[in-house]
């Protein structure tokens, strides 16, 4: 299968650039897979919606929801050369067992092992200088003076926005391109799809009896780096560390053993779900689920899903791996005709978009 089936032609406007006026104002486009039939409703009608016969398990068992509580990093920082004054923006991915950080730099040739670069605060104070030690394509590592953590990226570092938004990112970034319920640092992107929800939504989902759970998965290159190979078969996921604990692994379990459809919210919850189902998602000595794990999971169409019965997410890039996993859930042709119409009908695009429920 080619790259360039998963295109579709994306008018700019519709490009969200900023979110929606209040957090849960957005629209979605109900998608049943089985009959092709579409629907137009509000974030907002989520307690309603759920609670239909469709979203129902085993004796009308209603469904349960699972969401990456990943943390977004301000993992986004601009240095200066020493010796030329440049300009270089960094991606801060990974820290490395030696202290220096893996990442995704622009204009990546330009940037030679070697290379100092002065990083600064909020108020235009040096704050820290690294030194590029190597890397590779569009990667560098950086060798820093100083412990760089998540209180460091904080004070500053910027939101890591995706290059479709563009602008620089604002204070209500720091707000709106996070989770209500992020809890462990470590994204350099948001877990979109999550960004919909208020904690008036997740009590009224409760109140309605659906039932929440937890996963973590550190969103990076997998879920971003965008496919360069003409056959998608040919694309090589990168790894994202993920884990799960106890209490939502029985949770998963035991909606499994009751009959109870498990949504996954957003497609890295799908990456962890149908990562972890091949073994018992409670550790045991016969199938052992480490605290902290890693995944490269490819999902595309062929692939069989295990454990997600109905995916939550948003509309995502072409030719992305994001929508090849979503046409695996629901046929590329349906899906590709979903998103035409959601052209037609003005629906806003990517991270900051409106949102689509599929069962």
């Amino acid at each position: 299968m080619k790259t360039s089936d998963f295109f579709f032609k994306l008018p700019e406007n519709l490009i969200a650039q900023y979110p929606a006026e209040k957090r849960g104002e957005s629209r979605l486009m109900l998608l049943d897979r089985a009959t092709g039939k579409r629907e137009h409703r509000m974030v907002r009608d989520l307690p309603e919606i759920l609670c239909r016969p469709e979203f129902r398990g085993k004796d009308g068992a209603l469904p349960l929801l699972v969401f990456n509580d990943s943390k977004v990093r301000k993992a986004r920082i601009i240095g200066t050369a020493l010796q030329s004054g440049a300009k270089a923006e960094f991606l801060l991915l990974e820290r490395m067992g030696t202290g220096d950080w893996k990442a995704l730099v622009q204009r990546a040739k330009r940037r030679k092992t070697g290379s100092v670069y002065v990083f600064h605060d909020k108020n235009g104070a040096e704050a820290a200088r690294a030194e590029i030690t190597g890397g590779e394509n569009e990667f560098r590592f950086l060798s820093f003076d100083r412990s760089i953590d998540d209180d460091w990226l904080e004070r500053c570092g910027h939101i890591p926005l995706p290059p479709y938004i563009k602008r620089q990112d604002a204070p209500l970034d720091a707000d709106r391109y996070q989770t209500v319920y992020a809890a462990a640092a470590g994204s350099a992107a948001a877990p979109t799809a999550g960004l919909h929800f208020t904690r008036e939504l997740l009590g009224d989902l409760a109140a309605a009896g659906i039932e929440s759970a937890f996963v973590t998965l550190h969103v990076g290159l997998g879920t971003f780096l965008p496919v360069r190979s003409e056959n998608i078969e040919d694309h090589v996921m990168h790894e994202e560390s993920f884990s799960i604990n106890k209490e939502t692994a029985a949770k998963i379990e035991k909606a499994k053993a009751d009959g109870r459809k498990v949504i996954a919210i957003g497609t890295t919850s799908v990456r962890v779900l149908e990562t972890a189902t091949p073994h018992s998602l409670i550790p045991s000595p016969q199938s052992p689920i480490p605290p902290q794990s890693l995944t490269n999971i490819y999902i595309y169409p062929g692939y069989q899903f295990k454990s997600v019965d109905a995916l939550f997410t948003n509309f995502h890039t072409p030719e992305s791996t994001l929508l090849m996993l979503v046409s695996a859930f629901a046929g590329r042709e349906l899906v590709l005709e979903s998103y035409a119409q959601a052209v037609s009908e003005g629906y806003r695009f990517f991270s900051y978009g409106d949102a689509m429920l599929i069962v």
